[in-house]
């Protein structure tokens, strides 16, 4: 796939910037940047402003800026940070020499502050959060002015002075800007915007105690960076007038114009990361990159290809207005790249064991197989096959209903590949009668799969060898709440109460193909007739081999469109 464009198809924000090109604006620059808080791992939402950012820079001979918002100490790590970068990277994107943090700015927006309380556009407040709140208003009352907001500019720049000097305790004062307590827009309602934080940073140390908040950083970081056009989310459109407010103000040299498109919500998910991180804190993954969590490491886990989560940012499209995608869409995006590019290998993971009693004993044969009916240039391989194979336990049944074509007694199919077998007789465990072991027989004429005299059957049925199986865990993933919508209103219970008791499924005797030892991490395998799958990135060893099932091959896209469920 071309990353070089963020879509195909047009949408207002590349027309906006088409507009902008051919009226002259901004010189003839399109400046872009995704601007994520290290305060944990992205998720799929932010692929989505990932490709739309640096897809838009690149289609425009542009830039894309990589800046971490880091103005809050308490809630940043440096693994948040390394995992950021590892993940736009890893979806085909990157920021040359263009990485910065709103924390390179910090003396800059220390000035900036300074330079609004001497314009009397600022001033240092002492009502406690609780009391900011309750003079803050309502949506239908107006707010009423602190007792604090008229103290005089050199007042107020001695209290930030010594705020920043370290005299105070966390809370005991804040900064303001002075706009309208009477606004309509609860943002533009005196906003705080430099907090007491007696907190180290992990990138200026001990340097501060006092710290700006995102909605002063981030206009100001644009401009400094020189930013044309600050796309983000919707939740920000109400924020845009205080964005132009300080930028007005202060009247800095480049003023970016903020564009707020949808964000991604997406069925069976969450995509709060204050509720990822709980689900984290809580136990109820095993992390950040558990391949159940909507999270890009999550996902790359469970074998999704960048090229398929480009591909669904790609289609679902750049709007105004919220909506909800279904989950279905990224899988069939997924099955779409994998189905033309993955070899296909045969793997039982539920094995029942099949004795071929007319097999010579000792025979071992090499049987070819077609490593992707796609792409015929992928070629063959040579799969090994003896007297005893392992077949799925669920295509056995002793007692059949009518429309039951796989094997069972008395019944003929076909074995990939290989032979037609007929199923003879049965073992059964004494104890609990469950069957442990099949006799068949083969056709020796019928090698490769087909029958010389014409005869016909009405399944075919994937196998491995028994003599030559690789043992293997595998794990089989499904959403990880039942709902569509976890945190549906009206529902009662915590969305942990919407938890999908069986989202996974481990599997610890498996059987797969003997090539498969030799898997590579972040490669990918069909396991014909039962999905993709791939090799765990963190918990694979040629010692252990573990494969998680990205996806299966049920094509729930199509039938939801076939439904008139799907946009």
């Amino acid at each position: 796939m071309n990353t070089n464009e963020s879509s195909g198809a047009s949408h207002f924000i590349r027309n906006i910037i088409r507009e902008d090109l051919e009226a002259g604006k901004n010189d003839g620059r399109v400046i872009t940047r995704f601007p994520p808080e290290p305060n944990g791992y992205l998720h799929i939402g932010h692929a989505k402003s990932i490709c739309l950012n640096f897809g838009l820079a690149r289609e425009f001979g542009g830039r894309c800026h990589l800046r971490f918002d880091d103005t809050n100490p308490a809630k940043e790590e440096v693994e948040y940070i390394e995992s950021i970068q590892e993940d736009v990277r890893w979806l085909g994107f990157d920021w040359g020499e263009h990485l910065y943090h709103a924390s390179d700015y910090f003396d800059e927006l220390y000035d900036y502050a300074v330079q609004l309380i001497g314009m009397g556009k600022a001033y240092v407040d002492s009502l406690t959060a609780e009391e900011i709140r309750e003079y803050r208003g309502t949506l239908t009352q107006p707010g009423r002015e602190s007792p604090y907001r008229n103290r005089s500019v050199d007042e107020n720049l001695d209290l930030f002075e010594r705020m920043r000097r370290g005299e105070f305790e966390d809370g005991e004062h804040v900064l303001r800007a002075k706009i309208d307590m009477a606004s309509p827009n609860m943002n533009m309602r005196d906003p705080t915007i430099y907090r007491i934080r007696r907190m180290p940073h992990h990138r200026t140390g001990d340097k501060w105690v006092i710290y700006p908040l995102y909605d002063f950083t981030h206009c100001l970081s644009d401009a400094i960076e020189g930013i044309t056009h600050s796309v983000c989310t919707l939740e920000f459109e109400d924020h845009r007038p205080l964005y132009d407010w300080v930028l007005d103000v202060l009247q800095t040299p480049c003023h970016p114009q903020q564009i707020e498109f949808a964000r991604l919500n997406l069925t069976h998910t969450v995509m709060s990361k204050r509720k990822l991180l709980r689900l984290v804190q809580e136990g109820v993954v095993s992390g950040w990159d558990d391949p159940r969590m909507p999270t890009i490491s999550g996902l790359r886990r469970r074998g999704y290809t960048p090229e398929s989560i480009r591909n669904f940012c790609d289609r679902i499209g750049v709007a105004k207005r919220n909506s909800v995608v279904e989950f279905a869409l990224l899988e069939y995006c997924l099955r779409q790249d994998l189905n033309r590019r993955a070899p296909r290998y045969m793997g039982v993971l539920k094995p029942l064991k099949v004795v071929i009693v007319n097999y010579p004993e000792g025979l071992e044969e090499n049987l070819e197989a077609i490593n992707n009916p796609e792409d015929i240039s992928m070629g063959t391989r040579m799969v090994p096959f003896s007297r005893e194979i392992y077949i799925e336990r669920d295509d056995f049944m002793e007692n059949p209903p009518k429309k039951f074509y796989r094997l069972s007694p008395g019944k003929e199919v076909r074995l990939r590949y290989a032979y037609f077998i007929t199923c003879v007789d049965l073992i059964k465990d004494e104890k609990t009668g469950e069957v442990v072991e099949l006799h068949c027989t083969y056709d020796p004429a019928t090698r490769g799969g087909d029958s010389p005299d014409g005869r016909k059957v009405k399944a075919t049925l994937h196998w491995v060898s028994a003599k030559k199986a690789l043992n293997a865990e595998v794990r089989l993933y499904d959403h990880l709440f039942t709902q569509s919508d976890p945190e549906e209103e009206g529902a009662g219970g915590d969305f942990l109460a919407r938890l999908n008791p069986r989202s996974l499924e481990v599997l610890h005797d498996c059987k797969l193909e003997p090539g498969l030892a030799d898997a590579s991490k972040e490669s990918f395998y069909q396991f014909e007739r039962l999905g993709y799958f791939c090799p765990d990135i963190k918990d694979f060893t040629l010692e252990h081999p573990v494969f998680n099932r990205s996806v299966t091959l049920r094509d729930t896209w199509a039938k939801l469109q076939k439904a008139g469920k799907a946009d």
